[in-house]
């Protein structure tokens, strides 16, 4: 249980230190249309990234029977953003650093979350596609809203 909750509490600093980073890069536009355009709502996308790693953390701390859907689920997120950046379907807007820390994250999450290391609730096939689904749509949804 010990071991559970220090990585717990590690994912959540993780995931604290990059939301923080990620809401000083949002730049607030001067003006009512502003707000309307792709273009602002795309700078949320690392943002929605990290506070599914805070929530997954969280989970996890607690010992939620949900932890490795929400484990899953950020796994997918995170690794599907260099993905479809890798492959062309958009830009990602992630920086580097955030890319390559949320992907150690995910990397861990997502064994974490298949191996059900701490015997929590196991993952059933419904839900880890569903997580996959999810990622996607979340990827998505920020890149070509």
């Amino acid at each position: 249980m010990k071991k559970r909750k220090n990585i717990s509490l590690l994912l959540l600093s993780i995931g604290a230190a990059l939301s923080i980073a990620f809401i000083l890069k949002i730049e607030f536009p001067q003006g009512f249309e502003a707000y309307f355009k792709r273009a602002y709502y795309n700078q949320f996308g690392p943002l929605a990234i990290s506070i599914e790693l805070i929530i997954a953390s969280y989970y996890l701390f607690i010992g939620h029977e949900k932890t490795n859907f929400t484990l899953a689920l950020f796994g997918f997120t995170a690794l599907l953003d260099p993905l479809f950046n890798q492959i062309g379907l958009f830009n990602s807007i992630v920086p580097l650093y955030g890319t390559i820390i949320l992907s150690i994250c995910a990397v861990l999450c997502l064994w974490l979350a298949f191996a059900n290391t701490f015997q929590l609730k196991r993952l059933s096939r419904l839900a880890a596609i569903l997580s996959v689904i999810l990622g996607v749509f979340v990827e998505l949804f920020f890149n070509y809203l």
